[in-house]
């Protein structure tokens, strides 16, 4: 520093015994501090003026004792200066809002996807039905109504062993004649017994099917199965312990009448169910005309199923 000179221009540090480092430097450094403050109060309150301009002020008055204003009258001023702010006659309090006030609504921070419209269904007005012109029918005859099987209302047909039946032949024919009698009771109708027809005596014939219930039964009807209708048969039934040699033995009892069968399914109802018989014989007394054949090439007759039915 220069010989006169007091204060440094760089860093402001007084010379010793300058004003700066004397004991009364503090009320300087005080006004300095009060001044710094006061214009920074002035600021606020004139910030705080201008945000509320517009808005409607209140005005708050507080009565305050004579006793307390006298006191204040005779108490001696103070030293240091009063911020406007601490002004305990006037104060001017914060504006709120009224309970009542309407609040902004929220902005929502994603816009929502609105929702896909589906769109109404149309109804079609189904096109009008081409009208047909009314023609007559021809008049047809009516089909014949197929009969249901009537052994269906029936109890469950009798159980025969395979041994059971066999070829009833009183006159002798050779074994040729014959197939196997028990394909007449395998539940097959594709399948049957065959007799050989004798061009020298057709259309008569004098063979027949037995079948051994080897214990007396009650019998009610006998169904029959054959691939060559137009038939002539009869059912008998004995009780003796072995089957009758001819047909014309008194053991015999005809349980029906000589019947052409002409459908290749019939039920043969018997007669007398109130007797029990063990030996019941199919018997074939006439050929069908397209069975016949000739002495080189003789015609065959077939049972393909029988079956017997119990009494109730």
């Amino acid at each position: 520093m220069e010989a006169a000179q007091e204060w440094c221009l760089e860093c402001g540090t007084p010379a010793p015994g300058s004003l700066g480092t004397r004991a009364a430097g503090w009320r300087s450094s005080a006004i300095v501090l009060g001044a710094t403050v006061l214009l920074v109060l002035g600021a606020a309150g004139a910030a705080y003026a201008a945000l509320t301009k517009t808005k409607g002020r209140h005005v708050v008055v507080v009565q305050v004792p004579a006793a307390a204003t006298a006191a204040a009258s005779a108490a001696p001023p103070a030293t240091t200066p009063t911020s406007p702010a601490t002004a305990t006659t006037t104060t001017t309090p914060k504006p709120t809002l009224p309970k009542t006030a309407v609040r902004p609504p929220k902005i929502p921070l994603s816009v929502p996807t609105p929702k896909a419209t589906v769109a109404p269904k149309t109804t079609t007005t189904p096109a009008p039905a081409t009208t047909t012109p009314t023609t007559t029918p021809k008049s047809t005859t009516p089909k014949k109504a197929v009969a249901t099987n009537p052994a269906a209302q029936l109890p469950p047909a009798v159980l025969l062993d395979t041994n059971s039946v066999s070829t009833y032949n009183p006159e002798n024919y050779a074994a040729e004649a014959f197939g196997e009698p028990s394909l007449a009771i395998d539940g097959d109708t594709s399948t049957g017994w065959t007799a050989h027809v004798e061009p020298a005596l057709a259309p008569k014939m004098a063979v027949g099917l037995l079948i051994n219930l080897n214990t007396p039964l009650r019998l009610s009807a006998l169904q029959l199965i054959t691939s060559t209708p137009g038939m002539t048969v009869q059912v008998f039934g004995s009780a003796a312990s072995t089957a009758p040699a001819t047909i014309a033995d008194p053991s015999w009892t005809a349980l029906s009448t000589h019947q052409l069968q002409k459908e290749r399914h019939t039920l043969i109802k018997l007669s007398d169910s109130t007797k029990a018989f063990r030996f019941v014989t199919l018997w074939i007394s006439g050929a069908p005309p397209g069975s016949i054949g000739t002495a080189a090439a003789p015609g065959r007759v077939s049972v393909n199923e029988v079956e017997l039915f119990p009494a109730k």
